[in-house]
């Protein structure tokens, strides 16, 4: 790479306005890099898809938008982000979301894999969501999992993981909840998780995430995790690979007791008590 650099400045200054013109290569070039550097961390899209060719002849193609899907979304968020990219209607968003009957699957939240999709206007609704879906078990083949977890069920990794990616402050704690909520499960605790009562209580009028408040722990809905043991009948949430490997991977602890303070770290605890001195402490 240097002795190409050297080779353009050699070049250059050999003409007149050599300065000006190396300027401005270096101008274009920090100009194309930085388009690129936008273009991966905006849409989320990885290096390998922006080194092919066909990755912007779609952005360039009318035919096509960009559907940026972020992780811990509900299937109701994801089908207004897509309805508002391709224009459908209120009976296309609704097809969306009940895909699975057409599927004749079961419900499919938390397998619309979240990261960023080229979709042609004219693809409907049932093939958006196979796509999503197609691409959630081609991430989820590719997770490297312990011999233990060959027995796990699927549907209750992606359970964990659902509420791993809700309740996290980030991929480093993902890990530690995920070994926190396993601690739980195995202990036969009740999760008492607060991203569940969120989902049993939204909707479009009110926030899909609403605030939750002390009188939210009596809503009577199978996702209450306050009123029921165990796992929520089915995820709350379309999670991302880490969450999803976190659940797979759960760390080793103690802990069977979480909170995050007001800049985000997360302090865990053994006992109740010690919980409770966590919350007097960082509120």
């Amino acid at each position: 790479m240097t002795q190409h650099k050297n080779l353009y400045k050699k070049y250059f200054l050999k003409k007149k306005s050599s300065l000006s013109d190396w300027k401005l290569f270096s101008i274009l070039l920090a100009i194309s890099i930085s388009s690129l550097v936008f273009v991966k961390f905006y849409y989320g899209v990885e290096w390998k898809e922006l080194a092919s060719l066909s990755f912007y002849q779609n952005m360039a193609n009318p035919s096509i938008r960009i559907v940026k899907i972020k992780e811990g979304l509900r299937k109701e968020e994801i089908a207004e982000i897509v309805a508002k990219e391709l224009g459908w209607n209120v009976q296309e968003q609704d097809d969306f979301i009940n895909a699975h009957l057409a599927l004749n699957l079961e419900n499919l939240e938390g397998r619309y894999f979240p990261k960023t999709y080229m979709v042609h206007v004219d693809q409907n609704p049932v093939a958006v969501s196979k796509t999503m879906v197609g691409e959630f078990r081609k991430q989820a083949s590719k997770i490297k999992r312990p011999k233990a977890s060959l027995i796990i069920n699927e549907d209750t990794v992606l359970k964990i993981a659902s509420l791993i990616q809700r309740e996290a402050g980030g991929k480093h704690d993902m890990r530690l909840i995920s070994g926190i909520i396993w601690n739980r499960l195995f202990s036969g605790m009740k999760l008492q998780i607060d991203a569940t009562l969120q989902y049993a209580k939204g909707n479009e009028k009110d926030g899909w995430w609403p605030e939750v408040l002390p009188k939210d722990k009596n809503i009577e809905s199978p996702y209450n995790t306050y009123l029921y043991n165990s796992l929520p009948p089915g995820a709350i949430a379309n999670p991302g690979i880490a969450a999803i490997e976190a659940a797979y991977n759960p760390q080793k602890t103690t802990c069977l007791f979480y909170l995050h303070d007001k800049k985000g770290r997360i302090h865990c605890s053994k006992t109740y008590e010690e919980h409770k001195r966590n919350i007097e402490r960082y509120y």
